[in-house]
């Protein structure tokens, strides 16, 4: 998307109200990132200058804090997405968090909830699988598990113990699990 030219020709008073504006508004609307208002004042036009002058007075004010945006979204994307902490690791890189602060905020997850979480997940996904044999059912639950960021061996387990306890009678997965 090429950036706008039209916010660098404002006087700077201008400039500045407008990119607090723009700021304030994504604020209001979800907790940010500084690299995701660095981004959205970029692709506004704002000069980099100002964006980072104004970024730096959002830090100091306690509105950006990115480890605070990781702590978050980890919980929320946890709890109402189902993710491992390997998926919300690689999300929170990609919203410009640094890596150290995405590796603490996951840690928060420790082997036992991401472990329940991966069996809510399959007996869920179990309840909508009325017609399918066995081996479709583990290529489906794995496959979820693994688009999820969950780690195959647990992946492996957890599909197998869930499939035992709904009924299933085959040792599909008994000599996969590592």
């Amino acid at each position: 998307m090429p950036v706008r030219e039209p916010m660098r020709e404002l006087p700077p008073e201008e400039a500045w109200r407008k990119a607090k504006e723009v700021c304030f508004d994504l604020l209001a609307a979800r907790p940010r990132t500084k690299e995701e208002l660095r981004q959205a004042l970029r692709r506004k036009g704002f000069a980099d200058d100002v964006s980072e002058i104004l970024l730096g007075k959002l830090d100091d004010a306690g509105l950006v804090d990115d480890a605070a945006f990781a702590e978050m979204w980890v919980r929320s994307r946890h709890t109402y997405r189902g993710l491992a902490r390997r998926a919300l690791v690689a999300e929170l890189k990609r919203k410009g968090v640094d890596p150290e602060i995405a590796v603490e905020a996951a840690d928060a997850i420790d082997s036992e909830d991401e472990e329940e979480r991966a069996r809510q997940l399959v007996r869920k996904k179990l309840r909508t699988m009325v017609d399918v044999d066995e081996q479709k059912a583990t290529r489906r639950l794995l496959g979820m598990l693994a688009r999820k960021g969950y780690p195959q061996g647990l992946s492996y387990r957890v599909v197998r113990d869930e499939l035992r306890d709904a009924g299933a009678e085959s040792t599909l997965l008994d000599d996969l699990d590592p």
